[in-house]
């Protein structure tokens, strides 16, 4: 399949920041990541795909550990950018949803290649036992507690990973509380990181100041999302921007998207988002939650 989105950023996207871009030192590319495996998960056109073959995934690391990059965790990371700290060559690797094969086939990548990395968890999908959800295993909470041994953050990702904006108040703040509690019994110690599951509806900006406000209220302090872009001083904490990445990243693609060469798709990303919610509201007859 042609991928206009790879076309327009190593050819237009990246000479253009090149020539105009902001310094990369203000900002911080976060990637994100699912699974490291060879399940094709739908088989959706390649920009949709959330897996990362093993192979391709430890091309990507080595690539970054070989040009000098080096990772930071979400915390750090955030209070460099607000200290405006030179963070050229800094990367954040993120993992959503709690995947099995990060245990098996992403750590010992990571390990060798000296990286750091954040997972964010389902938690009704972690379980004493492998548990299988669409053909997929996801972490045991002994896989859990034995890679946060081995420096490896989590944060929550939700109970159930619904939709949030489908939810009314009171149902939301159990999604957060309560997977945030649930790890923390499991970990011993304080989780304060969030990941927001499926498409985030920026466009609604009454649901994402209560998301951001209940957020702050159970002690969260950083967050990330999928808007796409790099993260910078300026962005909402709670809701930090990240680049996709998956088996179809070449190392040139990579490259581009850390230096700003894909930042240009936030544009058409939210453009879309803001004409599908504008459909729905005109759709729709019936009373939406009210979020204050």
């Amino acid at each position: 399949m042609p991928r206009l989105d790879r076309l327009a950023t190593l050819y237009l996207g990246s000479p253009l920041v090149h020539l105009f871009g902001p310094r990369q030192a203000s900002r911080v590319p976060i990637l994100m990541y699912h699974s490291i495996s060879h399940n094709l998960l739908g088989r959706s056109h390649p920009f949709y795909q959330i897996n990362t073959k093993p192979e391709a995934f430890s091309e990507q690391m080595r690539w970054l550990r070989n040009n000098g990059y080096r990772s930071m965790g979400l915390h750090d990371a955030w209070a460099a950018l607000a200290s405006g700290t030179d963070l050229q060559k800094t990367i954040v690797l993120t993992f959503d949803d709690g995947y099995r094969d990060f245990f098996t086939e992403g750590f010992p990548i990571l390990k060798q290649c000296g990286f750091s990395a954040t997972i964010f968890l389902a938690t009704d999908r972690i379980q004493t036992n492998p548990a299988r959800y669409e053909g997929v295993d996801y972490l045991t909470w002994r896989d859990v507690r034995e890679l946060h041994s081995e420096g490896i953050q989590f944060g929550s990702h939700t109970v159930t990973h619904p939709d949030l904006r489908s939810l009314v108040p009171e149902q939301i703040e159990y999604e957060l509380a309560y997977s945030k509690e649930v790890i923390e019994q499991n970990l011993g110690e304080a989780v304060d990181l969030f990941s927001y599951p499926f498409s985030f509806p920026e466009e609604d900006k009454d649901f994402t100041r209560f998301l951001g406000d209940t957020l702050e209220n159970l002690g969260f302090e950083n967050g990330v999302c999928n808007m796409i872009g790099r993260a910078r001083r300026q962005s909402n904490p709670y809701f930090l921007p990240r680049m996709p990445i998956n088996s179809w990243d070449t190392t040139d693609l990579l490259e581009a998207k850390l230096l700003g060469g894909y930042d240009w798709m936030h544009v058409p990303q939210w453009l879309h988002k803001l004409v599908n919610h504008n459909i729905t509201l005109m759709q729709t007859t019936d009373k939406q939650p009210t979020y204050r």
